[in-house]
């Protein structure tokens, strides 16, 4: 439970608070976002990516965003304070590790959030959607040294060289798992202890407040289509945060 700032209204409290915990994790919990770090967000537009965003611009950090679409792009480059750069890959022939290694001078970032990669070769990936991620020699490539990889692919595969590219630039591989502190009773003890000295959610919550956060919201959903709005979002076709209004 958190209070909610009158200047908050009841659908951007209840759109926001769920990614900006994931936010806060990743990049707080991983991986420790400081300023004059470099963070690329990998699907910038999307609810989870605005917030992280936000999130790491207001720590100080520069961020690189990619694009799936002319629409996402735009959206992305609405944004203020502005993102240092968008890689539109809606085309599939931008080199995202070319791009931020061009952005960073050669270093690499020093954190990743993915939304998910290219575990196989292009001819084995089945979906429109999966031709848009990067390859996760990609991701490897691109990482600067000592660089924080917060991934949200379960079913990441890392080969011997692989893991040999992470060690050699002393780079570490992170889950981001939505559900990590329900999951285990030592860990709630931890997350108590990070909400006690950063209290996440009132921090959240004051963030709306100044309008540091604007999280990517659909229209209210009334109750009676809630069962359309979650057949949406399990088949992935839902771009903006559902918010079912009772």
């Amino acid at each position: 439970l958190v209070r909610k700032p009158e200047k908050v209204c009841w659908v951007e409290a209840a759109g926001a608070v769920r990614d900006g915990v994931r936010a806060y994790t990743a990049l707080h919990y991983l991986s420790q976002v400081s300023p004059g770090k470099t963070v690329l967000v990998m699907d910038g537009a999307s609810p989870f990516g605005t917030i992280a965003i936000q999130l790491a611009q207001h720590r100080g950090a520069k961020v690189i965003s990619t694009a799936y679409s002319l629409e996402d792009k735009q959206y992305l480059e609405r944004l203020r304070p502005p993102v240092a750069r968008v890689i539109d890959v809606s085309n599939g022939k931008i080199d995202v590790a070319e791009s931020c290694l061009e952005e960073t001078g050669g270093l690499g970032v020093d954190i990743v959030l993915d939304a998910g990669v290219k575990l196989y070769s292009a001819e084995d990936e089945s979906t429109s959607k999966s031709q848009l991620l990067p390859h996760k020699h990609d991701i490897i490539t691109l990482l600067g040294v000592g660089g924080h990889w917060i991934t949200t692919e379960k079913n990441l595969q890392l080969d011997p060289p692989d893991s040999h590219s992470l060690f050699l630039k002393g780079a570490t591989v992170s889950f981001l798992n939505d559900e990590i502190w329900n999951l285990s009773n030592k860990q709630q003890g931890k997350y108590l202890y990070i909400l006690l000295m950063i209290p996440i959610l009132e921090d959240i919550m004051e963030k709306l407040s100044s309008s540091v956060f604007r999280p990517q919201l659909d229209e209210p959903i009334p109750f009676y289509e809630a069962k359309v709005s979650m057949e949406m979002v399990q088949k992935n076709q839902a771009r903006k945060r559902q918010v079912i209004q009772f």
